[in-house]
């Protein structure tokens, strides 16, 4: 699976911008497949970025728990070894964003 950019709103470069490095463990599931752990490693309000998720399909969408959040959905833009980067199916509240960010952020 290749990297492929979409065109983009201003509205998502301005998501894109809020990105912050997170050290997280997250768990994440697609299809019926069972949850596995994963490593958040980077967060905007838009999407995510997970560390290591080997045998990802890009068609199915991924659900990911997140310490402390409802069950999220998104899905898969890229891919590049084992990492993956996922667009949430609805960008998250700005107070979401930031008080993951401030739970996971990286020392």
């Amino acid at each position: 699976m290749d990297y492929e950019r979409t065109t983009q709103s201003d509205g998502q470069r301005a998501q894109d911008s809020q990105r912050v490095g997170v050290a997280m463990l997250c768990e994440v599931r697609q299809g019926t497949r069972p949850w596995k752990m994963a490593r958040l490693e980077d967060l905007s309000p838009g999407g995510f970025r997970i560390a290591w998720l080997p045998d990802a399909r890009p068609e199915i969408p991924l659900r990911i728990r997140i310490p402390g959040m409802q069950l999220l959905t998104a899905r898969i833009c890229w891919a590049r070894g084992n990492a993956v980067g996922c667009e949430f199916a609805e960008p998250l509240h700005v107070a979401v964003f930031e008080h993951i960010a401030r739970s996971g952020k990286q020392a």
